[in-house]
């Protein structure tokens, strides 16, 4: 008989495989925030888009997203000067679907406006893409255990690593003998 096909190897194996599969699951990145203009009220001309914008957190790897009517509006990226001045010269992209996605992948000042004349009817935002926050610091004092590690670590907006939780507490179990 192979030492794998036993009983308790086979356990010890598949609980090391499920560990692994959680250790991979817990330091993936988290999902990108999709950030819908005026929310329920989309992209539609006297709404105030600079509340909206500030009501909202934006990193790098969001994606901004805006929902119209598409044989009414469109939607530019311009420059600062082509959003004080609400002219698409010089547009760096433009989207006219009436659900258009765009990605803010770099940490910088956003500018869009509606390239039809809407933009001088408040059809404007501005929006602020910050970088990624560092990941937890992974200092611990020696008092610690690795239960405490895990509870306080805190991924990207929040969430809490409910994976890294899990695979601490199931290192420390196999890792005193427990089974």
């Amino acid at each position: 008989m192979s030492t794998l096909s036993s009983p308790l190897n086979l356990t010890r194996f598949s609980l090391l495989l499920l560990l692994l599969l959680l250790a991979f699951d817990a330091i993936s990145p988290a999902a990108a925030t999709d950030h819908i203009v005026g929310a329920n009220k989309g992209w539609n001309p006297g709404i105030n888009y600079t509340l909206w914008a500030n009501n909202h957190t934006f990193f790098v790897g969001d994606l901004i997203s805006f929902r119209y009517q598409k044989n009414q509006y469109n939607v530019f990226e311009v420059n600062q000067t082509g959003y004080d001045n609400c002219t698409t010269e010089g547009a760096v992209g433009n989207w006219s679907s009436g659900k258009d996605f765009i990605p803010l992948n770099k940490a910088k000042r956003y500018y869009f406006i509606c390239g039809n004349g809407q933009c001088f009817n408040g059809m404007k935002v501005s929006v602020l893409v910050h970088p990624l926050p560092p990941p937890p610091s992974a200092s611990v004092s020696a008092n610690s255990s690795s239960m405490n590690t895990a509870v306080s670590m805190v991924l990207h907006k929040g969430q809490v690593g409910l994976s890294a939780i899990v695979v601490a507490f199931a290192l420390t179990w196999y890792g005193h003998g427990w089974f």
